[in-house]
């Protein structure tokens, strides 16, 4: 192997919804790379759900063929940052408390939550040369999210879930995906 090669990435089908995934992918051998990127969705409000998350991530691949040719596989690990609201709540429900069941004066569109996540997991995907120094990256990530955060009402910025301290969740969950567009700066 002569030079090691070097990519800058961006992701290609965020962009039209105002969200940056972008990052380098460096050549460590023949057929194994890094990639390090950051992801930030800076919406305070996305049709009217918070939607603000911060996350970088570093993964390692193993290409199949040689590096930045074909299939690979990887596994990385990310941490993030949001404040969002949850799917389950984008509806006029009342919210139950989770300890005691019982219902509250809440509505679930009025909360949100706020706090960080340490995710571990695998992707795989295929990459190719588009022209010159240009590739096309399509692939998809699945793992463990492990989320701790705070649960809060929209307005008042009081805590609906009744704990001083994180709520903690755990889940499988697909967290990584897209089509990046690669350039090579060496």
């Amino acid at each position: 192997m002569s030079e090691k090669k070097l990519y800058v990435k961006g992701n290609a089908l965020l962009i039209p919804i105002g969200v940056i995934n972008a990052g380098l992918e460096y050549q460590l051998s023949q057929k194994f790379t890094m990639q390090g990127d950051v992801l930030i969705s800076p919406w305070k409000s996305f049709a009217g759900h918070e939607a603000q998350i911060y996350m970088g991530t570093i993964e390692g691949r193993y290409y199949f063929k040689e590096a930045f040719k074909g299939w690979h596989v990887g596994a990385n690990v990310s941490v993030g940052a949001y404040i969002l609201q949850k799917p389950t709540y984008w509806n006029d429900e009342v919210y139950y408390n989770q300890e005691t069941l019982q219902p509250t004066k809440y509505m679930q569109s009025q909360l949100y939550q706020k706090g960080y996540s340490i995710l571990f997991g695998i992707e795989g995907g295929y990459q190719f040369r588009l022209a010159e120094n240009w590739n096309m990256d399509i692939f998809a990530g699945i793992g463990n999210a492990q989320d701790f955060y705070k649960g809060y009402v929209r307005g008042t910025g009081e805590r609906y879930d009744g704990n001083d301290g994180y709520n903690r969740s755990g889940e499988i969950i697909p967290y990584r995906g897209g089509v990046m567009i690669s350039y090579r700066i060496k």
